[in-house]
């Protein structure tokens, strides 16, 4: 004799050797005895043999018309045995009543299973919604697989097009289009970011980064709603005798900043640091401030940038020249010989911008002998601008006396120029300029040295009326010490400053404009702003704003870096660059002599730090921004004279190429990735 079983949603049949109350041992076709428990033996035969029913049930149950047995099955529960007797005949074979068993138990959408054998019908509704989910399965497949070919040939379908920031950053992995392009790649055996370059959906280096971008962080677009800039509605005092000018780059419409100096002469100066002041107009939970935080700092890049406010409400708040601007203002009053720094307050006031200075047009005529007289100093300001610098190189001494080690500018700034942009957004095909600022430079000191007394001032000020504010401390300048965002006061060792808040920018940081609110309560409460500030110490607020802008200000940044990675190899390109001389960091990776760019050369990976090299570029790709190099040549023979910031740097010196995907061609069952398909995210 023999039974046909079921085994944990398998079916097996042999042959039955022996038999107990509760159990049977069974004999299969491959001769191995398993122990089978009674109550899981569905049928008992005699012929055929359990291979040939189990082969003609697998057969047969295919001709079965579901539809029609649904309509000939009992109400309630009912075995395989009883349909197959009610759709065959009265005499059903035992190949017909095992072919109606796998039949039931491969249509959970017709019959449901009631125990060993047993089944119910679904209600019709539910067969319908299970007939109706079946259909759209297999079109959505056969449109899965019309996509696919449509990329593999070359061709982009529209839905892909139009999805394809989500199917390559945060795909939704059941969504067809993201796995028409998992399909295409596997049987194409190309890395998804070819394959689609290839078939027209990325036609723009340029515009696939920004795109990217804007997918990711502005989803709903970068536009603002219509909002008007709030009046201030302080009766502000004019500051008497404060000519204040500041000092920016020709690009810059967000003129946090400005600075004054009074009493020049006389034995005592007045060093005034005034900063726009939106939080005198923009209050807490206003829709500006909404759309302020939402954004968190302007988002800067060659060419183009993100404000993080509106234009206009930008423009009514702005230390433009030619106006009385209301400004919070730090007056410093200093000894004109030593530089002592002997008392500091801080008002609310409208401050004159007589000039709005700009470095770049100064920096070539505002040097280091012309503020130390010994050279003619035949620019505006000349006068205030020279003990700025005084005052600049002794704030940034005793900052290094606490710091411990002098701040090395071993490397320069760079600005980026595009020809032809004007007031348009870039398109990736305009004619690059880069320029080199060296670090450092004296009106950078200037105004660095500035901000960073009013932002260390004030983060004191804060601290001692019991104030919270943001904060930011650097434990140490070890290795791996990172700066932290706080809201408690602690020392930066990296500026080398009991305590540092960012205050200076709050048309452009978000954080500036908390702190600014937290600032103008001091400065209208005293004693008493602990009460009045619209933050309070253990504000949970504060710590989602530190936590949303520290997310949001590093995204910015490296996208700000990555485009301007871009820019840098366009600028190779323009220029038919195809040799470029650098210096060597660690493990392969080069710095660029003159350009803003850390790539990797072959055949530099055994040399020392420092080593000054040429290497010829044989390859660049800027979509995932990489530069392939090759050694060429080493330029000097003696030992390289490593800085002691090296290592900081190296840290810092990461390429930004290799464009991390989240797509995954392991989805494609079974089968394996292209070779250099990029790695999920």
């Amino acid at each position: 004799m023999y039974a046909l079983f079921d085994d944990a949603g398998k079916f097996h049949a042999g042959r039955v050797m022996s038999e107990a109350d509760s159990s049977l041992q069974v004999e299969l076709e491959s001769g191995k005895r398993v122990k089978v428990k009674a109550a899981n033996v569905l049928l008992r035969f005699d012929k055929p043999q359990p291979a040939a029913l189990l082969a003609a049930a697998q057969a047969l149950s295919a001709e079965i018309d579901l539809d029609l047995a649904w309509e000939f099955a009992p109400e309630g529960d009912f075995g395989f045995g009883e349909l197959a007797r009610e759709y065959f005949s009265a005499q059903a074979t035992v190949e017909q009543q095992a072919a109606t068993l796998v039949r039931l138990f491969e249509a959970p959408h017709y019959f449901r299973r009631a125990g060993k054998g047993q089944f119910k019908k679904a209600p019709q509704e539910v067969v319908q919604a299970a007939l109706l989910a079946i259909e759209r399965k297999k079109q959505q497949a056969a449109q899965i697989e019309a996509w696919a070919t449509e990329l593999a040939s070359g061709q982009c379908p529209a839905p892909v097009q139009e999805q394809l920031y989500r199917i390559l950053f945060r795909p939704d992995k059941n969504a067809p289009e993201y796995k028409a392009v998992v399909e295409a790649a596997r049987r194409s055996q190309r890395a998804p970011l070819d394959l689609l370059q290839d078939a027209g959906a990325i036609t723009s280096p340029y515009q696939f980064h920004w795109r990217r971008f804007l997918f990711e962080h502005f989803p709903k677009g970068h536009g603002f709603p219509a909002l008007d800039a709030p009046a201030v509605r302080d009766e502000l005092p004019l500051a008497e005798g404060v000519r204040a000018f500041s000092i920016d780059d020709s690009q810059t419409t967000e003129i946090d900043d400005a600075l004054s100096v009074q009493g020049l002469g006389s034995g005592t100066v007045t060093f005034g640091v005034h900063i726009a002041a939106p939080g005198l107009a923009i209050t807490p939970d206003s829709a500006l401030d909404k759309v302020a935080r939402d954004r968190l700092s302007t988002v800067y890049m060659p060419g183009w940038k993100i404000t993080m406010l509106p234009d206009a409400v930008v423009q009514a708040y702005t230390l433009v020249e030619g106006r009385d601007c209301p400004a919070v203002s730090l007056y410093v009053e200093i000894d004109e010989a030593t530089l002592e720094v002997r008392t500091a307050q801080t008002r609310l006031e409208r401050v004159p911008i007589v000039a709005n200075l700009r470095h770049d047009r100064l920096d070539a005529v505002v040097t280091e002998a012309s503020l130390d007289g010994q050279a003619p100093a035949e620019y505006p300001f000349a006068p205030e601008l020279a003990f700025c610098f005084r005052l600049a190189r002794s704030l940034k001494a005793a900052r290094e006396v606490l710091r411990g080690k002098p701040e090395n500018f071993t490397r320069p700034d760079y600005s980026f120029k595009l020809d032809g942009a004007g007031e348009q957004e870039p398109q990736g095909d305009e004619t690059v300029r880069i320029t080199e600022r060296r670090r450092g430079a004296p009106l950078d000191l200037i105004v660095s040295e500035a901000m960073i007394l009013a932002n260390s001032r004030w983060g004191g000020w804060l601290a001692e009326l019991g104030v919270p504010g943001i904060y930011r401390s650097q434990a140490s300048l070890a290795p791996g010490v990172k700066v932290r965002m706080g809201v408690k006061p602690a020392p930066h060792a990296g500026m080398g400053v009991a305590q540092y808040t960012w205050a200076t920018s709050p048309l452009r940081r978000y954080v500036d404009l908390v702190n600014q609110w937290q600032i103008i309560a001091c400065a209208r409460h005293g004693r008493t702003a602990a009460l009045a500030a619209p933050f309070k110490p253990k504000d949970a607020t504060l710590f989602s704003v530190i936590s949303a802008f520290d997310g949001a200000y590093s995204a910015y940044n490296g996208f700000q870096s990555a485009i301007e990675r871009y820019w840098t190899l366009r600028h190779i390109q323009q220029q038919g660059l195809t040799e470029l001389d650098a210096t060597v960091m660690k493990d392969g990776l080069v710095r660029a002599d003159t350009l803003p760019l850390v790539f990797r050369a072959l055949g530099t990976e055994p040399l020392p730090r420092g080593t000054h090299v040429r290497t010829r570029v044989t390859g660049m790709d800027l979509l995932t921004l990489d530069l392939h190099a090759s050694l060429v040549a080493r330029l000097d023979d003696a030992a390289p004279d490593t800085p002691e910031a090296a290592e900081d740097e190296d840290a810092e010196a990461a390429p930004a190429g290799g464009l991390a995907l989240a797509i995954d061609l392991a989805d494609a069952e079974g089968e394996p990735a292209p070779a250099g398909t990029p790695p999920a995210a």
